[in-house]
């Protein structure tokens, strides 16, 4: 079985586990316990493995809890960020979880320990509230302690019915497909909901690419609205070769998906002090102020979400926007994050941030701060992509790339609209289409109908309007006509016409002469029998 196949088949067999065990419970919200088993028994065996350390003689999961000494549990909470003893390993779990009457408690018991045993630790910040979304007492499991049980045992029991291989090799890249491919398909059933925290893969991709474009190394790549740090781990997939020295910062505002990126970071085998993900609003608490600049910037906020904008009268004041003079406006917040990751990004790095289209030309402060970015050379290049790329939406979003280390005052723009796959739900991006996008970025050349370099007296005698439409001309698809074939067809056809009008008046004189010679015969053979009755 290739890789591709195993992967295939292990996506189908944890949907079906997701499908089959959560029964009346809302699928949206029994994600958090397909998830979060799955994450239990990753950091399990990655944890046995590391305290086994490659000694086939040793087997974690059956040593005694006795055994473990206070030096060794400090030891491996500092290298790993977490302790969990056999008797709390989810194999030891999982095995007696069809008898266990105890079971929803146990694994609240077993997870209150897991997080617990960070305390004190520099990684405590990175472990504490891991599982503050399974909880093992909701009613949504049951309305008994049964129902909670046989639901919670239905779960463990596929999630260890999974072959994932041997833990080293390919089994952690397994283990992160798994999961994002958990995330991807209750976000693509959920709506927009779904669709808020979650970047599909094919699009991060080329975010990635983008912002990380011709670095050899970064600092450190960051992410201010990181949803479930899908964009984030893009750097990781497609970049082994850079080296990424500081690590992987993000923040996020929804608690719950907070929680989801940092698992998904420890999934991926990012270990605890390579990562920082931070609880918040980016636009009012920002993280990271003594951590920044960065390097590489990539980001998918949302649409035109409301904030507080001039209502706060210190944020015109405020470092990340008092530079451009105006705020965003308080019903669309997307130039606030634009705004805030330029002031983050450093002076040889590129930030890629998805928008929303209407921002690349409406007026008023949105025009404003489009000025102070193009008169500040900050705008690189401005990608049109198709629609229904996302979940959730439909629309056809924008790609700003902003950099400070530009070579000219041009600005590029590139229509991608026509490059799709059309999937089930949703069109997708191919590989060829993210290499011919990123093969025209690279060289900045003029390519009739997708992609065009604009000076900046032009961007400014247009009021600076970003609009890719305003640039590249669409192609026209239309028919092509030749006319003078046309006007031949045309003779051609007035001719049978006319001749058709003939041959019709022909038939009809023809019927009209022998209806009036009928007429005459009548008319005659009436006047006879008249003239014969008369005498």
């Amino acid at each position: 079985m290739t890789s591709t196949q195993q992967r295939a088949a292990l996506q189908s067999q944890i949907w079906k586990i997701a499908n089959d065990v959560r029964g009346a419970v809302d699928g949206w919200d029994f994600k958090q316990y397909v998830l979060g088993t799955l994450f239990y028994r990753f950091i399990s065996e990655n944890f046995a493995s590391y305290i086994e350390g490659g000694d086939d003689s040793i087997s974690y999961a059956e040593l005694p809890d006795s055994v473990i000494t206070p030096e060794i549990k400090d030891d491996a909470i500092k290298t790993k960020g977490y302790f969990i003893y056999p008797s709390q390993l989810f194999a030891t779990i999982a095995a007696s979880a069809n008898t266990n009457e105890h079971l929803n408690t146990d694994l609240a018991a077993v997870f209150a320990a897991i997080e617990s045993s960070a305390n004190g630790y520099p990684s405590e910040r990175d472990i504490k509230g891991l599982f503050a979304d399974f909880d093992t007492t909701s009613n949504r499991l049951g309305n008994t302690v049964i129902d909670k049980n046989t639901r919670l045992a239905a779960v463990l029991k596929g999630v260890a019915g999974l072959e994932f291989g041997d833990f080293e090799g390919n089994h952690i890249d397994l283990f992160g497909d798994a999961y994002e491919f958990l995330i991807s398909n209750y976000a693509a059933n959920a709506g927009k909901s779904g669709g808020e925290f979650f970047t599909p893969q094919h699009v991060s991709k080329l975010i990635a690419q983008l912002a990380m474009h011709k670095q050899t190394s970064v600092n450190k790549i960051y992410d201010p609205a990181c949803g479930s740090g899908s964009l984030l781990l893009q750097a990781k997939k497609h970049f082994d070769a850079h080296i990424i020295e500081d690590g992987f910062f993000g923040q996020e505002i929804n608690h719950t998906t907070y929680n989801l990126a940092r698992m998904n970071m420890f999934l991926h085998n990012i270990n605890y002090d390579k990562f920082n993900v931070q609880l918040g609003n980016t636009l009012i608490a920002p993280h990271f102020l003594d951590a920044k600049p960065f390097d590489a910037i990539v980001s998918n906020p949302p649409y035109s979400v409301k904030w507080i904008g001039s209502d706060d009268p210190t944020l015109i004041n405020d470092e990340r926007f008092a530079p451009a003079g105006v705020l965003a406006p308080k019903s669309k917040a997307d130039f606030a994050f634009v705004l805030h990751a330029l002031s983050y990004l450093s002076a040889k790095g590129r930030a890629a941030i998805v928008c929303f289209p209407g921002i690349f030309y409406r007026g008023g402060a949105e025009q404003k701060i489009r000025q102070y970015l193009v008169d500040n050379n900050y705008v690189e290049t401005i990608i049109s992509l198709a629609p229904n790329l996302f979940f959730g939406t439909s629309i056809a979003v924008t790609i700003l790339v902003l950099s400070k280390h530009k070579t000219d005052t041009t600005t590029q723009f590139i229509d991608a609209s026509a490059l799709f796959k059309k999937e089930t739900n949703n069109n997708t991006l191919t590989n060829a289409h993210i290499e011919h996008i990123m093969h025209v970025f690279d060289n900045k050349a003029d390519v009739e109908h997708f992609a065009k370099s604009v000076s900046f007296d032009a961007v400014a005698a247009n009021d600076y309007n970003l609009s890719v439409s305003s640039y590249v001309e669409a192609k026209d698809n239309r028919e092509v006509t030749d006319i003078t074939a046309l006007n031949a067809e045309l003779k051609i056809t007035v001719a049978r016409i006319d001749q058709l009008r003939r041959d019709i008046d022909a038939i009809v004189a023809e019927i009209e002469g022998e209806e009036l010679n009928e007429t005459a015969t009548i008319n005659h053979q009436l006047t006879v029998q008249n003239e014969g009755e008369n005498a």
